[in-house]
């Protein structure tokens, strides 16, 4: 089954997805209680029966795509194309911005504080003792193991089975290599891999946009008074809808390009100004020291069981949440990555990105914990009554210039969101097409479907919203099954394409002759 012009929708996977979709709305309408304690009930099962799975999945995937990375097979080029098409720092802000979305600034202000006031159980517990381990601990949660998942050794084979075999761009192309071209023709097993994809993409997109409503209505209302109503978060909501739109409309190439080239600029600006008008050595001291502990405890840290309550809520939880999000995540990432090698690929996005990442967890979250230390209860206060936008308010008024850095925090976190909705959109068009170039009606649909679905969830309550966001835990079950073929397909197709582009055929003819006897 070649790729064709004609392609068109995948109604059975149009129609699946979409109806779990209006059906979660109907039942949070009809008894949103018993919705909520579904989840949560399937989200624990999620956690105990597959945490440790998901650990070592995370691990090995890590570790095989850094063996590759440093291997002859890492001057492989991905997407049959002699060169990039974008500049290193356009490519990596894409990725960057996209895979920030949630944790751009609310995360980063708010998990270092949390693991300070309540230190993790591998480290003793305790309260407020422990600041390298509160960041370390944060390092792990959106460091290396998370960003890997999310686009390495399956954007590896992804690549592979779309440009060089000529298939579909769809989440059920990793399971080509097992299944070959049968995986394409009404295969029940393709058509679950791709709803499933679709339906974690829908809750890991739908939650961060609900949440932001609810937190630049916090954040208005803290800073100038605004009245912080549902409405006010549904206009919020509409907005971020509308520019997703725009930039959709627009393509890959002008919109998401544009907003995350000018985002990763203006985030840039604003850590070094954070950085030199804040406490400038202890972040440095924040950085350096829970880095340390993170790569001194980084087997313990990563397959950590000791305390099953403390780990759902915290590290399986995430993972559960990136695993959810990585299919159409790395449909993305193929689609920008072409011409860049298999080294490239990898240290950008499991070694540069995380690094990035963590050291401006370490500008936001620092600055609190260090304003928390000269003047105990000014952030974790705010954390505990008013949640995470509280907390990032509470950061910016201690800073010169409070309303200015929180107008510019919000602002950041707009364009984080509108981004991903941005890149959701257009990778849930691609897998109901199969192209990497969907019909643009298409994408702004899916754009606008997630704003007026996002409104949809506000108009019954804030609980929906945590609800459809931990269904992203649940979906990760079947979609972590997904996501292991690639830890050993990735390298028989490196080898394989080593091969194709003469790489290893050229060394080991040379080593022949070198040996060949006078």
């Amino acid at each position: 089954m070649k790729l064709n012009k004609k392609e068109t929708l995948d109604w059975p996977v149009f129609i699946v997805s979409g109806g779990f979709l209006i059906l979660f709305i109907i039942l949070s309408f009809v008894n949103n209680d018993m919705v909520g304690s579904a989840i949560s009930n399937l989200f624990d099962y999620s956690a105990n029966l597959f945490g440790a799975y998901w650990q070592l999945l995370l691990l090995g995937n890590f570790f095989i795509g850094i063996g590759l990375a440093v291997s002859k097979y890492g001057k492989v080029r991905l997407g049959n194309q002699t060169k990039p098409k974008y500049s290193y720092f356009r490519w990596v802000a894409m990725i960057l911005v996209t895979l920030l979305a949630s944790g751009g600034v609310f995360w980063a202000a708010s998990e270092p504080m949390y693991h300070y006031m309540d230190t993790p159980p591998l480290f003793g517990g305790g309260q407020f003792n422990n600041m390298d381990a509160a960041f370390a601990q944060a390092f792990l949660h959106w460091g290396f193991l998370a960003w890997a998942i999310l686009g390495t050794l399956a954007v590896i084979v992804m690549m592979y089975v779309h440009y060089s075999k000529g298939m579909p761009l769809r989440p059920r192309g990793l399971l080509y290599p097992i299944f070959g071209d049968k995986i394409y023709h009404k295969n029940v097993v393709g058509s679950a891999a791709d709803i499933f994809s679709i339906i974690a993409t829908v809750a890991g997109t739908l939650g961060p946009l609900g949440f932001l409503g609810l937190q630049i209505s916090y954040g208005l209302n803290h800073l100038f008074d605004v009245p912080n109503t549902v409405t006010l978060s549904i206009v919020v909501v509409l907005a971020l809808a509308g520019i997703a739109a725009i930039s959709a409309a627009t393509g890959v190439d002008r919109g998401i390009l544009t907003l995350s080239r000018y985002n990763v600029g203006f985030t840039i600006f604003l850590a070094i100004v954070i950085l030199i008008i804040g406490p400038t050595l202890f972040i440095i001291d924040a950085f350096v020291g829970g880095t340390g502990v993170h790569l001194q405890n980084f087997f313990t840290m990563s397959m950590f069981r000791g305390d099953s309550a403390w780990n759902g809520w915290w590290t399986i939880f995430f993972w559960g949440w990136f695993i959810g999000y990585a299919p159409m995540l790395i449909v993305f990432i193929s689609r920008i990555s072409r011409g860049r090698t298999i080294r490239e690929l990898i240290i950008a996005v499991s070694i540069v990105a995380p690094l990035v990442n963590n050291f401006w967890f370490s500008i936001v979250g620092g600055t609190g914990v260090f304003f928390e230390t000269e003047n105990p209860g000014s952030i974790s206060n705010a954390l505990n009554e008013g949640g995470m936008p509280a907390a990032v308010m509470a950061i910016t008024d201690q800073l010169p210039m409070g309303v200015v850095f929180g107008l510019a925090f919000l602002l950041v976190s707009i364009i984080f969101v509108a981004t991903t909705v941005d890149t959701m959109s257009y990778t849930v068009a691609a897998t109901l097409t199969g192209r990497d170039n969907p019909k643009r009606w298409l994408r702004v649909f899916w754009a606008i479907i997630f704003g007026l679905t996002t409104v949809v969830i506000l108009t019954i309550g804030e609980d929906s919203i945590s609800s459809i966001q931990n269904s992203i835990v649940i979906t990760a079950v079947p979609v972590s099954f997904l996501l292991l073929p690639p830890l050993w397909h990735a390298p028989k197709i490196a080898k394989k394409m080593a091969l194709e582009q003469g790489l290893i055929w050229q060394r080991e003819l040379k080593r022949k002759v070198d040996k060949k006897p006078e």
